[in-house]
């Protein structure tokens, strides 16, 4: 059920300069994930963008601060910080 304090806006991509419209039901999705301001791209230039960053991504291998084990990360860490491998992460993520 979308609310009635939002309508559909028509706005202007800052990369391709293509109109897109806003749905009342992406901006009440915006309101409810804390998001303040309307997108600046429309979705053909935001996939391209996202695709952009993922192939640019540097894999850096790392020895687990947890379990010892060597493992690649997608970002170069911090020093003085412990990086875990993907099986840690994972379980640390789902034990909360």
């Amino acid at each position: 059920m979308q609310s009635s304090s939002f309508q559909d806006q028509t706005l202007s991509c800052r990369d391709c300069g293509k109109e897109f419209v806003w749905t009342a039901g992406e901006q009440e999705f915006y309101q409810q994930k804390g998001f303040n301001n309307p997108p600046f791209r429309c979705a053909d230039c935001r996939q391209k963008r996202k695709a952009d960053r993922t192939s640019q991504r540097t894999m850096t291998k790392i020895v687990c601060s947890k379990c010892g084990k060597e493992d690649e990360v997608p970002f170069v860490p911090k020093k003085g910080t412990g990086v875990l491998c993907r099986e840690c992460f994972t379980a640390q993520k789902q034990n909360g």
